[in-house]
């Protein structure tokens, strides 16, 4: 019976280090957006911005989407323009914003 108790433990403490190193590796990987709050994951050629690029990209969004919700801005790697900001408009409508690298709204993309 101790026999049995032990391998048991073993089992469940692989198992329990098998699940952790798992949610890790997602989390890590960028995993956690996947999507299922409506927002597209991310693109593993996209980058989120941040620093001066991100609040200019942020500014003009917002400027072009009044009373809009940002979600996430990164690069834009479709060729749209330099960058692109994905927006929930005040209507709940998914948008996203493009925006050259001189910080001009180029287009609004609905539904995405």
């Amino acid at each position: 019976m101790r026999n049995i108790k032990n391998v048991l433990l073993v089992v469940f403490s692989i198992a329990a280090l098998a699940l952790g190193g798992s949610a890790i590796a997602g989390a890590a990987s960028g995993g956690g957006s996947s999507g299922s709050d409506g927002l597209p994951p991310q693109r593993a050629d996209e980058t989120l911005l941040s620093g001066n690029a991100e609040a200019q990209v942020r500014k003009a969004a917002l400027a072009e989407v009044s009373g809009g919700t940002i979600e996430r801005v990164e690069t834009d790697a479709d060729g749209n323009a330099a960058y692109e900001a994905h927006m929930v408009k005040s209507d709940g409508s998914r948008v996203t914003v493009y925006v050259s690298k001189s910080f001009d709204v180029v287009s609004v993309s609905t539904g995405r």
